[in-house]
């Protein structure tokens, strides 16, 4: 009983590091050079993020080897900032773009980067463990609207529901 009890407890613990059905992590992925503040551009709704603009996400090496996150956003009706800190680590290996991030405790959701400006590090899709989970972000507070155009339409025809993508204000 102990022995399914603990694979039930493991498999509800890594359910949430999968790759969505025809989405593939960056191969190549420099993670050096990934580091550093990220603006979000876009997203599809979450309740851990809804309301939010000024939306950032810095990224930056902890001393286990692991990936330090501080995602930071405006919360306009309580006009204050919200934070969240959690750690991120490697699932494949760091050349790879796919990651396992834990905001609390024991639970990781995937982070995994499926387009990547590999030549300058200024853009990036990034989804979770479902399509249900998309973010598009940029160095910058803002991007082209040509690449802002094709980076949606890279996730459309993965199947993400992008008609629902919340372009996130930078003031």
């Amino acid at each position: 009983m102990v022995k399914i009890i603990f694979t039930g407890v493991m498999l509800f613990l890594t359910g949430c590091v999968g790759i969505p059905e025809g989405v593939r992590p960056v191969t190549d992925f420099n993670l050096e050079r990934y580091l550093g503040r990220w603006y979000e551009i876009a997203r599809l709704d979450h309740g851990f993020e809804r309301g939010l603009s000024r939306v950032t996400a810095d990224y930056s090496l902890r001393e286990d080897g692991g990936v330090r996150v501080l995602n930071r956003g405006y919360l306009e009706k309580n006009k204050k900032w919200k934070e969240a800190e959690g750690r991120a680590y490697f699932v494949e290996g760091p050349d790879h773009g796919y990651l396992k991030v834990s905001f609390f405790g024991p639970f990781y959701g995937s982070y995994v980067v499926f387009e990547l400006d590999h030549e300058n590090y200024q853009y990036a899709l990034v989804c979770g463990p479902d399509k249900s989970y998309l973010w598009i972000l940029a160095r910058t507070p803002e991007i082209a609207p040509a690449l802002k155009d094709r980076l949606v339409a890279r996730a459309a025809a993965l199947g993400f529901e992008t008609e629902g993508l919340i372009f996130v204000r930078h003031p």
